[in-house]
């Protein structure tokens, strides 16, 4: 099995888990912090990394740290991945609940290429046009390039809806040159 295979086995197990508990949100932010903390603390990745360390120590100690912070079902959760030795799939995991969070949720996010800055009022324009063009609501992050000119570039998943003036001009040139 390939890793990102085991991450969103994993990320649905704990959908599993969120849904039984009625927290689908506040198990994502749990998840989250975890995988970020894995990220930034090098000693905390050396420290599950570590193959001088059991794993019952390991789990002890994430017991310990997570004992009153966090779900006891959450916690077990944690100490099965480690037991399992795929603690270093935990950043992957979290990207898998939240792309499974957001698919029972009905959400998409969209990368929204546009030449300057959205004010909040174009900001919710091109969001309720995406949402109407896609049926599902839709999250939109900006990005701001210049180089398109105007328009919008907006991709969804491998979808790319190119409505950039730079686009327009590009084949308005072709035209011209097959023409001539």
């Amino acid at each position: 099995m390939r890793d990102p295979t085991i991450a969103r086995n994993y990320g649905d197990a704990l959908v599993s888990l969120a849904t039984k508990a009625k927290d689908l949100t506040g198990w994502g932010t749990m998840i989250s912090d975890v995988a970020d903390a894995i990220t930034r603390d090098e000693r905390l990745r050396l420290f599950l990394e570590s193959p001088r360390v059991s794993v019952e120590q390991k789990n002890d100690v994430i017991a310990k740290a997570f004992q009153d912070r966090m779900p006891r079902l959450f916690v077990r959760f944690l100490q099965s991945v480690i037991r399992h030795r795929r603690h270093g799939l935990i950043p992957e995991i979290a990207i898998q609940y939240h792309a499974l969070v957001d698919d029972i949720e009905g959400r998409v996010h969209a990368q929204v290429t546009i030449s300057r800055e959205p004010d909040n009022k174009l900001a919710k324009v091109l969001t309720d046009r995406l949402s109407k063009v896609l049926g599902k609501s839709v999250v939109p992050h900006f990005t701001v390039d210049p180089h398109i000119l105007g328009g919008t570039v907006i991709r969804v998943g491998d979808t790319v809806m190119d409505g950039s003036v730079r686009r327009r001009l590009g084949r308005l040139r072709q035209k011209m040159l097959a023409s001539a």
